[in-house]
């Protein structure tokens, strides 16, 4: 006897919650699978007081990804970059990765001055060049050298320029 169970009607959600010092372990063990290099206690110091720039991303209410950028500022120039941003390798292509980044991509249209957003990915990482490219983003720059212990050493530099709101109309020019 067979019996099928129809799932058709289940739907995951992928929600993002705030880092705390409660769950910052599980930030950490996220970041050992995911990314071929190793944060320092610096690193998770600063962002437990990210606040909206720092998300976990829960597939079902598991942890399943994590975002944490820092704004730096050029020439006067506010950028927003981002650290980190990966997904447990089963969890990819389900959305996760694009739901934070788009909550990214919210907090500084919400904001409203920053002048680019910009990221390094390991040259080899083509998977991940591809999605950011999905979202505006380009390859500005080549850094030699650029990672430690890791091969291929070289990142490239991502970036996607923000324009401001320009609130004139025609006739006010």
């Amino acid at each position: 006897m067979t019996i099928t169970l129809g799932l058709s009607c289940y739907r995951a959600t992928i929600e993002l919650g705030d880092v705390t010092p409660h769950n910052l372990q599980q930030l950490k063990r996220l970041n050992q699978v995911v990314f071929p290099v190793s944060y320092n206690d610096k690193f998770y110091k600063d962002i437990l007081e990210a606040g909206e720039l720092a998300k976990l991303a829960y597939y079902n209410d598991i942890v399943v990804g994590a975002v944490c950028c820092r704004i730096d500022v050029l020439d006067g120039s506010r950028r927003l970059y981002i650290m980190t941003l990966g997904c447990l390798a089963p969890y990819r292509k389900r959305g996760i990765g694009a739901k934070m980044l788009e909550h990214v991509l919210n907090y500084v249209e919400k904001d409203g001055d920053f002048h680019s957003i910009f990221l390094h990915v390991q040259v080899n990482n083509q998977s991940a060049i591809d999605f950011y490219k999905k979202f505006g983003f380009e390859i500005v720059e080549t850094k030699e050298q650029y990672y430690k212990r890791i091969e291929p050493a070289d990142a490239h530099v991502l970036m996607k320029l923000l324009r401001p709101q320009n609130n004139l109309s025609e006739s006010e020019k």
